[in-house]
Order: C-alpha cells, then sequence, then structure tokens
C-alpha cells in the first residue's frame, strides 16, 4: 500500500470532474474526496455514478455530487454547471476527464460520426471551461486539467477521431493556459498511458497487455490512482507555477 501525499490546499476546494463513475475518473473523485474537497462530478450513466457518490459519502468531510448528464447536449452542460456552482459555492478547479474511445476505421466515418465523436471527446471541454469562468474571476483563480491521451503520440490503430480530439485538446489546453494565465487561472493536460480499467480490459488480452508492459521503461499496469496523484498534484496550490503543458503518467511507454 503506497502512502497517498496530502495536500492541504484542496481540503475545502469545490471540483467539477466530468465522467467520474468508472475507471480513472471514479479514482479522481475519490482522490479529491480523500483531500477534503466539495466533490460533484457527472456521468452519462446515472446508477453508476450514484454508486460512486453513495460509496464515498461514508467518512467524507463532504459527501460528493453526482448529476447525470449527457456532455453532447451543451444546454444541458451549462445548466448542470449552474446549479453545481450553487450546490458547492463556486468551481476552484475543473477535471475535464470523459471521452469515449470506441474503435473506428477510416471507412466506417460519416459526417455524423465526426460530429458526435468531437463532441464526446472535444467540444465539451472548452463549454465547460467557458462555463466555469465567472466563477473563477469571483474566487481570484482556477485550475483547468483537461485530459489527453497517449494514444495519437504513439500513432494506434483504428483511432483517428478519439486520437485527433485527443491532440486538439493539447492545443487548446496551450491557449487556455496563454489566455487565463493573468487571471491566475492555471490550465495543464494529463496524459494517461494505458491504464487498468474495466473499460480497458475489454480491448486486450493477457498477451497485449505484456505488450504494453514490454513497451514501457517500467514494470507494472498503471492505475487510476496513479493517475489520481499526478492530478492532484497539478491541482493544488503546490503546482502554482505550473501551466501550458502536458503531464504523462504512462510508465515511459513508448
Amino acid at each position: 500500500m503506497i502512502d497517498r501525499a496530502h495536500y492541504p490546499s484542496l481540503s475545502g476546494k469545490r471540483v467539477f470532474i466530468s465522467g467520474g463513475a468508472s475507471g480513472i475518473g471514479e479514482g479522481l473523485v475519490e482522490g479529491f474526496v480523500a483531500q477534503g474537497a466539495r466533490v460533484a462530478f457527472c456521468d452519462i450513466v446515472a446508477d453508476a455514478g450514484q454508486h460512486v457518490a453513495d460509496r464515498l459519502t461514508p467518512g467524507a468531510a463532504h459527501a460528493p455530487i453526482f448529476r447525470q448528464c449527457d456532455l453532447r447536449d451543451i444546454a444541458a452542460v451549462q445548466a448542470m454547471l449552474a446549479e453545481v456552482e450553487t450546490a458547492l459555492g463556486g468551481v476552484d478547479i475543473l477535471i475535464n476527464n470523459a471521452a469515449n474511445d470506441d474503435r473506428h476505421s477510416i471507412q466506417e466515418v460519416t459526417p455524423e460520426y465526426w460530429e458526435e465523436r468531437m463532441a464526446v471527446n472535444l467540444r465539451h471541454l472548452f463549454f465547460t471551461a467557458q462555463a466555469v469562468l465567472p466563477a473563477f474571476r469571483r474566487a481570484g483563480g482556477g485550475v483547468i486539467l483537461n485530459f489527453g491521451s497517449i494514444s495519437w503520440h504513439l500513432g494506434m490503430a483504428d483511432l483517428i477521431l478519439y486520437q485527433t480530439a485527443k491532440a486538439a485538446i493539447e492545443g487548446m489546453t496551450r491557449a487556455m493556459a496563454r489566455d487565463l494565465g493573468r487571471e491566475n487561472v492555471r490550465v495543464n493536460t494529463i496524459v494517461p498511458g494505458n491504464v487498468k480499467t474495466p473499460r480497458q480490459m475489454q480491448w486486450y488480452t493477457p498477451e497485449g497487455e505484456a505488450e504494453i508492459v514490454a513497451a514501457q521503461c517500467l514494470d507494472g499496469r498503471i492505475l487510476p490512482a496513479d493517475v489520481a496523484a499526478l492530478v492532484l498534484f497539478l491541482a493544488s496550490d503546490d503546482a502554482r507555477m505550473c501551466t501550458g503543458h502536458d503531464y504523462f503518467v504512462d510508465a515511459g511507454w513508448r
């Protein structure tokens, strides 16, 4: 068992996390709750999201708040974030985690599928950031952490739209960091490697897992808690001079 770091500056901070019902997102919710933060999160899957909130409530300094939301619906996203801001009394930290890495070939892509994949994997990150900016300004600053992906850095197969969106996120992060820095808003990208989650396990055989580990510099599989450790640091005041960059947690996968 790893003795995880504690960040006093995160205690009581108001945090919103997208895609928090499973996998990396669930690990992020758990990590911030353990830091004593006030956490709200959303997911499209209602039952799983409520289960996470119920599981983490006992013993929490602040019970996490779950809201079901389809992030493809920007009006619904804006309404949900207004409700969350009221419930939390503001927002200090935005974690744009939600995405979907369904496999697809170039031949399968239609204009409609293109638009839907961009809505799932890119568009909502901009509009959630836009929605929380007034709260950041009232608070005197904030943190935005956008989730990228190792996939486009490796050029993996059958993920062209996902990789297009994830590459764009890194560009958007740099632009946001420049535009918002003088308002004391820090913006970074988290770039996970292959994280062992139930969803990822559907894509990989034991042989495939072994190939991933062999391509890493470090032995072992990355877990959601390993990603959360990086996120917690970058969200904390300890990272007060970190902005406009991409931070990898990939065990050196190349």
